[in-house]
């Protein structure tokens, strides 16, 4: 150690003989803390994301009574998209597939959903103190799948010249031969409007009622959550998985999974995801490889501003 270090070594651990001037730590962490907090809340006004109101069942039947009984009627028949989508909900469809690879018909079942009864009967149990409603749920229940099919399709019929009161609290069709569906259904909306039914679609064994799978499939069933969607831009032909509620951006990084469904085959076919999947993965591991392939690996060194930024290094190499 020279004799200047041993100087400078001494120095810092020299008394000091000069003046002090006081320093209030606690009025320092204050300033700091309300600089940081008034840039939070200026940043958080310029570019934080609207806090948009949920979509519930109960705000979906006031808003559109006749799209919702609508999509109660096909949750009844199982025409609906719940009810013929298979695997993890149920075995009406074996799922989306590539050849001979069927994840969700090797995974199965684990979410059993039966839009009849999920979605319909069992809610329409639940309801007390209306005899007349609860007539009519035996009739439907005790009739013959042949004669249900008939109400159902007669129903739902109708319901594409039905309309709503003024008032939207209920329905009006045109007369016909449809069972004990009127009767249902009028309950089933008064129900739903009044909050009930999303309270009895949430109901589960757990103790915090925090799955919502049920609601979600429900309102995914009609229009309500796709209407919405695209008032905000949200769709898949709007490259919604790219954007956020309102003008905001969001996840630009996406853009490559989305590209591939506004293309064909993939904007066509019944097993897009799987197949964007698919694709997706053989270019992340081709990314993650490309240290590893010959030809490729080299691309870099062909780029003149390659040499220039690792000029210092070769120059080391040949000396």
């Amino acid at each position: 150690m020279s004799r200047r270090e041993r100087l400078a070594e001494d120095d810092s651990y020299r008394e000091w003989k000069g003046g002090y001037r006081s320093y209030d730590i606690l009025k320092e962490a204050s300033i700091a803390f309300g600089v940081i907090l008034a840039l939070a809340v200026v940043l958080t006004i310029l570019f934080s994301s609207p806090d948009e109101k949920p979509s519930t069942v109960q705000s979906w039947a006031r808003t559109d009574p006749v799209d919702f009984v609508t999509t109660a009627t096909t949750e009844l028949d199982g025409s609906s998209d719940t009810g013929g989508y298979g695997p993890p909900y149920n075995h009406a469809s074996e799922g989306q597939h590539i050849l001979f690879i069927r994840p969700q018909k090797w995974l199965g079942v684990s979410h059993p959903v039966n839009t009849a009864q999920d979605f319909v009967l069992a809610p329409l149990r639940s309801i007390t103190s209306q005899p007349a409603l609860q007539a009519a749920v035996s009739a439907y229940e005790s009739a013959s799948p042949a004669q249900q099919a008939k109400w159902t399709t007669a129903y739902e019929n109708a319901l594409a010249k039905a309309n709503a009161t003024a008032d939207n609290t209920a329905i009006s069709l045109p007369p016909g031969d449809y069972g004990p569906l009127p009767t249902m259904m009028t309950g089933l909306l008064g129900f739903a409007q009044s909050g009930g039914l999303d309270g009895a679609l949430l109901t589960s064994k757990q103790f915090y009622q925090t799955d919502y799978t049920k609601p979600l499939l429900f309102m995914a069933d009609g229009g309500v959550l796709s209407n919405r969607a695209q008032a905000e831009h949200l769709l898949g032909g709007q490259w919604g998985m790219m954007n956020e509620t309102g003008s905001y951006p969001g996840q630009v990084w996406l853009w490559l999974y989305t590209f591939w469904y506004q293309i064909k085959p993939f904007s066509t076919s019944a097993n897009a995801d799987i197949l964007v999947m698919a694709i997706m993965g053989v270019l992340s591991l081709a990314l993650i490889l490309v240290p590893f392939i010959p030809g490729v690996r080299d691309i870099p060194r062909w780029i003149p501003i390659y040499k220039l930024i690792w000029r210092e290094h070769y120059r080391s190499l040949r000396t």
